[in-house]
């Protein structure tokens, strides 16, 4: 084992076994019933280098509800089909509000201000579903997170899309408030069902840092050499990862992790060390701004251990 190598496992060894330790774990999010059910003393970390080495420890195989994660995967398909055109629709400025806001939309013609908040994320999904039936398109969209992590045993956890079905009533104003202004083309219950099952696929600490490789090498799957998406859109989803990933969290992130990363409300975060690695980490208790914890902690500490911030240092 190279000694970068040996330091990576040092540092996410012992990363794990410190906050499996932690009694301070945030709070699972209780406004989706099925994941109000998770026990919040789950942690696991991933780390994936460029050279294809695997570092991972604590709870690193047990699948989560990765859920505004695949807004990552969404954004990356819908820029594949569209191009910039997509930026019609939604924009690319952080929004300094709650994830699930309306107030913005209100203010800015029915036009979400990025695509990681949930208008904008709804408004991508509506993009991907035009032309297709559900079914369709929610395939399509689970077959790329497959490709991309090389794993087809990724799958829909069925119980949590129902439970955000039920309990939705918040992504129901807002996608409906975009349908009154021609944001939404689709019916709001179609793009609707196809987002709340994408937001449901669960996938493992191993799997999800897998799945994001691809952002760490330019645009390419490193398994096959081919590119996914064109090195400066691969850039340009980093840079929107790092500005607007974390929601009104996302300076405070970028402050103390220095990396782009996407979090969902299931506990997990997505970050990219771009040249480097792919880090995935998760411990289901959130913070105020509905990040995890734990996981941003974790971060900080990995980044700064391993120099890893692509500010220096």
């Amino acid at each position: 084992m190279s000694e970068t190598a040996s330091r990576i496992e040092s540092a996410v060894t012992e990363i794990a076994e410190e906050m499996q330790a932690r009694a301070d774990r945030g709070k699972v999010a209780d406004y989706i019933p099925e994941l109000a059910l998770v026990d919040p003393a789950g942690f696991g970390i991933a780390v994936i280098d460029n050279q294809g080495g695997v570092f991972a420890a604590g709870d690193c195989d047990t699948p989560f509800s990765v859920q505004s994660i695949t807004k990552v995967f969404t954004l990356t398909l819908a820029l594949g089909m569209v191009g910039d055109r997509l930026w019609r629709r939604v924009g690319r400025e952080p929004s300094g509000s709650a994830f699930n806001s309306i107030v913005q939309l209100e203010h800015e013609h029915g036009i979400p201000r990025n695509p990681f908040i949930n208008a904008g994320a709804i408004a991508v999904t509506d993009l991907i579903l035009s032309g297709h039936e559900p079914r369709e398109a929610l395939g399509e969209i689970l077959r790329f997170v497959q490709f991309l992590a090389d794993d087809q045993t990724i799958k829909i956890d069925k119980a949590v899309a129902a439970s955000e079905q039920r309990t939705g009533f918040r992504n129901r104003a807002l996608a409906n408030y975009m349908k009154s202004f021609g944001v939404i083309e689709n019916p709001v219950d179609y793009t609707l069902g196809v987002y709340f099952h994408h937001c449901a696929i669960a996938m493992s600490c191993r799997q999800l840092a897998m799945a994001g490789r691809f952002l760490a090498h330019s645009g390419r799957h490193p398994t096959t050499g081919r590119s996914v998406i064109h090195m400066e859109r691969a850039r340009r989803i980093n840079a929107l990862m790092l500005t607007c990933g974390h929601y009104d969290g996302s300076g405070d992130f970028a402050y103390r992790v220095g990396l782009p990363g996407k979090s969902g409300v299931g506990g997990g975060i997505l970050a990219i060390a771009p040249g480097k690695a792919t880090i995935a980490v998760w411990s289901p208790g959130l913070d105020a701004a509905g990040n995890s914890h734990l996981g941003r902690i974790a971060l900080e500490l990995l980044t700064k251990r391993l120099g890893w911030s692509i500010f220096g240092g």
